[in-house]
């Protein structure tokens, strides 16, 4: 742990919460990287379920000794939603904590039906996608002026289909920063269609576990994308970064340029 959230654990005690369920995002992996209502939250809930495949023990550091630990990367559906349901029924707060941001690809949904249909109230937590910390750890914006002001977020299909309308060719047009989750096991398709676009020269961002202590960023042309995935032997818990922005740029906003006015700087 850091010194950051040792200083919060160890800090005041936050008022109880009530009971309900904390869709929680726990951030790419480092902890310092949970927002502060994720850590309060974490400090005070009676009972904690989590992924525990996908995110770091460290985090669990930050909750109560007596709260109530509950894994899950072995559990369905069917059996994590009654356990949810159970204990908020029983007056217990419950943070169901997941990887990354709740919107992104964290089965998220069904989850909030099945608790809407109980009467269970919930609520959800943002948290700091992998693509936020991986633009971070490369020190690079991902929108530069004059060069690419779109970022995409998809995947390739696998397991779950992607709608044709946004198959990765397709979306490779317009190339834009292109972040590619959940698709490691596919890298060889997905190198092939994203060439049938962006120039060969176009730099990929292999961002394997950013935030953990095994964390590995390779940044290689597009054409050695694949290669670099099999020689890094990587089939989970990658995420690719295709965009313009990773080359030497050069670009300027207009926000801070000293001929652009707006309600906050008048003109001279």
């Amino acid at each position: 742990m850091s010194k950051f959230t040792d200083k919060l654990s160890s800090s005041k005690t936050f008022t109880p919460v009530e009971p309900r369920v904390y869709i929680v995002g726990a951030g790419p992996g480092d902890p310092d990287l949970l927002t502060v209502k994720a850590q309060k939250l974490l400090t005070v809930a009676d009972v904690i379920l989590f992924a525990d495949s996908l995110i770091p023990e460290q985090i669990l550091k930050l909750c109560r000794s007596d709260a109530e630990i509950i894994r899950t990367a072995n559990q369905t559906l069917e059996e994590i939603v009654p356990l949810m349901i159970e204990r908020v029924r029983s007056h217990k707060s419950v943070v169901r904590l997941h990887s990354g941001d709740p919107s992104l690809y964290s089965a998220i949904q069904e989850q909030m039906q099945l608790l809407k249909e109980a009467e269970i109230p919930f609520e959800v937590i943002p948290g700091i996608s992998a693509f936020q910390a991986a633009a971070a750890k490369l020190q690079v914006e991902l929108t530069v002026p004059d060069l690419v002001q779109t970022i995409i977020l998809t995947r390739i299909s696998g397991r779950t289909e992607v709608p044709a309308r946004e198959e990765l060719a397709t979306l490779a047009a317009h190339q834009a920063s292109l972040c590619l989750y959940l698709s490691a096991r596919h890298v060889e398709e997905a190198q092939a269609k994203l060439l049938e676009h962006y120039p060969d020269e176009t730099l990929v961002a292999i961002c394997f576990r950013v935030g953990w202590p095994d964390e590995k960023i390779r940044v290689v042309p597009l054409p050695e994308m694949a290669d670099c995935t099999h020689k890094e032997q990587l089939i989970r818990t990658t995420l690719y970064i295709i965009s313009p922005a990773l080359s030497p740029a050069t670009g300027r906003s207009r926000l801070y340029h000293p001929e652009h006015h707006h309600l906050f700087r008048s003109s001279h």
